[in-house]
């Protein structure tokens, strides 16, 4: 854990991605090893909860399927076309989502929504954090909050 001035332990200080052009740039590669090198992508073939959203604005279209057991989801995978940012969300989410509830997805999601409003680096988010320079572009919030949707949707379609 980082030490603070004073010698005690603490958090990191979240940082504006627009204030790091390296953190930036660091971001934007991460986004793009995502949509080049998918991960999680492919049909999961006991999936408990299937779900699929589309943008038609852009025509990102997204269908992600949930294997939930005990209430956690062990295993996430999605298909679907679209944007870098629509692959990288669903490609890193799907890693994110792997041992988590409902409630702490929805309140993953609810920290990603203000990371996407504020322009801040969340660290909870995991690899997800590289979004936030996504803030800057607010045409481009629905194609990040696509994957989550279809996923959020999976969970609530899910048959026990």
């Amino acid at each position: 854990m980082p030490t603070s001035a004073d010698g005690s332990a603490g958090q990191r200080a979240p940082v504006a991605v627009n204030d790091n052009a390296g953190l930036a740039a660091l971001y934007q590669e991460r986004i793009l090893d995502h949509y080049r090198r998918p991960r999680h992508k492919g049909v999961l073939e006991r999936a408990t909860g299937v779900h699929g959203a589309k943008n038609p604005l852009c025509g990102d279209e997204i269908t992600v399927s949930v294997l939930v057991t005990d209430g956690v989801v062990s295993a996430a995978r999605y298909t679907g076309t679209g944007c870098s940012i629509m692959q990288a969300t669903a490609s890193m989410l799907m890693e994110l989502a792997h041992g988590r509830s409902r409630a702490e997805l929805d309140a993953l999601l609810a920290r990603f929504d203000a990371m996407l409003a504020s322009g801040t680096a969340d660290d909870s988010l995991g690899e997800l954090a590289a979004l936030a320079g996504v803030a800057g572009f607010k045409a481009r919030h629905k194609c990040a909050q696509l994957p989550w949707k279809a996923l959020l949707g999976a969970m609530a379609n899910e048959r026990r």
